[in-house]
């Protein structure tokens, strides 16, 4: 087994994702009714999911190439929304093209702020961009035809960011008052992870490679399926019930960010 080992992921990884993952997203809203219900984001329409999209670019591209790791000025939501009159998907296609453009642009080594509790570089961003995009992606075509899969390594690659980012972020969903160990598997990739549920209502991600046959780690849930469904779960896309699953299934419900 892989275990923990990262995908190989980089800046051109990212971007590839980036670079497929908007145009069908922009596909998928193009003939869609602005005021059309997005099943997989409650009370949200698809004017609402260009509108996000679009904003969060805005957001990005406010701060990601000031070269210091201090955090943006607070800003106003509207400062991002398209201005009063504009097309929706004009505008978008703009802030699409501008985050690509810049984001290819930048070292990834370069500093950056993040909101997560590891290295401010600009490399959080690419990654970031690539997973808000893709799974927006899947929320549009989920309303509007049928949705399909991410793809496997860009799925694993979500769900280390998860992980490694969300969850040690205090970004969780789910109940933090849960104690226990998770296993979670891809099956189309032969990758695993174990994530313990501290008693602090943290998590802790094991290195399954490193770990003993006689270490405490014994799983309390364990969630096994593709990635793509994996990291959709994840994201409270879709019910883990997709998966096969054993143990505790609480504990799962314990790593939702979504």
């Amino acid at each position: 087994m892989d275990g923990m080992t990262r995908n190989l992921a980089n800046k051109d990884f990212w971007l590839a994702a980036l670079r497929t993952e908007g145009p069908a997203f922009r596909e998928a809203v193009t003939d869609a009714p602005l005021d059309a219900p997005v099943p997989s984001c409650p009370g949200w329409t698809v004017a609402h999911l260009i509108g996000h999209l679009g904003e969060f670019y805005g957001f990005v591209l406010s701060h990601v190439g000031r070269g210091v790791t201090s955090r943006p000025e607070d800003t106003s939501p509207e400062e991002f929304q398209p201005p009063s009159g504009a097309d929706p998907l004009s505008w978008w296609d703009e802030r699409y093209q501008q985050v690509i453009s810049t984001l290819d642009a930048l070292d990834p080594d370069m500093p950056a702020w993040n909101w997560a509790p590891q290295a401010k570089t600009v490399e959080f961003w690419h990654r970031r961009a690539a997973h808000e995009t893709t799974v927006h992606r899947w929320d549009a075509q989920f309303a509007t035809i049928n949705a399909e899969p991410i793809e496997p390594k860009l799925a694993a690659d979500g769900v280390d960011e998860v992980l490694d980012t969300w969850l040690p972020a205090g970004r969780r969903r789910g109940p933090s008052d849960l104690v226990g160990v998770v296993g979670l598997g891809a099956t189309d990739l032969d990758r695993e992870w174990l994530v313990r549920l501290r008693a602090d209502g943290g998590v802790a991600l094991l290195d399954t490679d490193t770990l003993l046959d006689t270490d405490e780690h014994r799983e309390r849930a364990v969630a096994r399926g593709t990635a793509s469904d994996l990291m959709l779960a994840l994201y409270g896309r879709v019910g883990f019930d997709l998966l096969e699953l054993a143990g505790d299934e609480r504990l799962l419900e314990a790593l939702r960010t979504g």
